[in-house]
């Protein structure tokens, strides 16, 4: 602890009661430090690094992921026996997405494809799809012609 407090504290300078005294609240700083909940995501994550994903994770969003993007409709045969009800029980709308990287409620944008439009996940897949986005169509044809996609999300 000692070692890597040295960073933040000048150790030649210090009486041992101030030492256990900082020990003790950087201790309750981390304690209260918010825990982001662990997301699986794509392999293929935008590079942080870039100043266009930089720009947007300081914008708050959390992560900035190019993932294949796929459209279902509230079918049986692309859904389970009851198609308008969500994984996470609720009726599928506009906006509703399915993905099994991002935890439920999760909000994001695809904004090469829908602009500033936000999409909530709400949905599953079949657990062969762990990299991809599926966004729900009100008829099986739009979701057809949406076809298979490959885009940036940004998640937050």
């Amino acid at each position: 602890m000692i070692k890597n407090m040295s960073k933040y504290i000048n150790i030649k300078n210090i009486s041992l009661t101030s030492l256990i005294l900082t020990t003790a609240v950087f201790n309750i700083v981390i304690a209260a430090a918010p825990i982001e909940p662990i997301i699986q995501t794509p392999e293929y994550i935008v590079e942080s690094s870039s100043l266009a994903a930089q720009s947007l994770i300081e914008q708050g969003y959390r992560k900035i992921v190019k993932a294949p993007i796929t459209g279902y409709s509230s079918t049986p045969d692309q859904t389970d026996d009851t198609p308008l009800i969500t994984a996470s029980n609720t009726f599928v709308r506009d906006g509703v997405i399915a993905s099994n990287f991002l935890p439920f409620g999760t909000k994001v944008r695809i904004p090469e494809l829908f602009g500033d439009k936000v999409f909530v996940v709400e949905d599953r897949m079949h657990e062969r799809f762990s990299d991809r986005i599926d966004i729900w169509f009100p008829d099986r044809e739009s979701a057809k012609q949406f076809g298979l996609r490959k885009a940036t999300v940004q998640i937050f």
